[in-house]
């Protein structure tokens, strides 16, 4: 059946990006270079509060990947956190007690709630981290991470079941209640232009304390370091503690993200 340029089918169902998209994550590196180019900007973000911010790789990635994050939350004003767990190699049920057990770990030792930002599976993580534990969760971002409609709509579905063990299909009841609201403000951060992830199993159902940010042009390997999502993860991050305002894409990064309204639009 054919498919649309952006990954969805007549019949309704949500394909993988094609392979245009795939080969054009190369950019990634442009968007990194682009983020220390702009640093001077960037460091005009609002400062944090010092509380803990914990940074969650994506699938097949370490802390290595979250350095370029965790040094910028870190100058902020930020007590940001590697997760020290190695490589993602997936396994959401897995890796569920590990997570815990390092969430517990800052928050006893910070006496403080946790802001949790993933990337990619690592959003995934961070969403059901705050199902399972929102006395210790502050607020979750998510970059590019596919935990809505149809999540086997990704170029890495398959590579995921096999280093994991575990199929996306045993998973539905979790994967259903990840999709849902979370008991925690989150944000959302994707791209329609995702060669790994399709853009619409990244969005959430907006509300006085969840929505989306579309970044025009990223990739899903340079979106952790792109310098409109890392402005946005900032900004949200700033926030006081249980307040919640919609972000102000009027920043110095505002022709880099789409209107509200396009941002939930399928």
């Amino acid at each position: 059946m054919p498919s649309g340029p952006d990954g969805s089918q007549a019949s309704g169902q949500l394909r993988p990006p094609g392979l245009g998209l795939l080969l054009a994550e190369a950019r990634g590196l442009f968007e990194l270079n682009a983020s220390l180019l702009l640093s001077p900007v960037l460091m005009r973000a609002p400062r944090g509060d010092g509380h803990p911010v914990l940074a969650l790789p994506g699938f097949l990635a370490s802390d290595l990947s979250m350095g370029p994050m965790r040094r910028y939350l870190s100058e902020l004003g930020y007590d940001a956190q590697a997760w020290r767990m190695g490589r993602n190699l997936g396994g959401l049920a897995r890796m569920r007690e590990a997570l815990h057990a390092r969430l517990a770990e800052i928050h006893a030792a910070t006496g403080r709630k946790v802001s949790l930002v993933g990337w990619s599976l690592g959003g995934v993580y961070a969403r059901d981290l705050a199902l399972q534990s929102p006395e210790m969760v502050r607020y979750v971002v998510t970059l590019g991470s596919p935990f809505a409609n149809d999540v086997r709509a990704t170029n890495a579905t398959r590579l995921y079941e096999a280093l994991s063990g575990e199929r996306v299909e045993d998973l539905a009841e979790v994967r259903e209640a990840i999709a849902g609201d979370l008991p925690v403000p989150a944000t959302s951060i994707y791209s329609r232009a995702d060669g790994i992830v399709n853009w619409r199993t990244c969005l959430l159902r907006p509300s006085d304390r969840a929505e989306n940010i579309e970044v025009y042009l990223a990739s899903h390997v340079g979106l952790g370091v792109n310098p409109a999502a890392l402005w946005a993860v900032a900004d949200r991050l700033a926030q006081p503690e249980g307040e919640f305002w919609p972000f102000d894409r009027a920043g110095p990064f505002a022709i880099a993200y789409a209107p509200p309204e396009q941002a939930v639009s399928a």
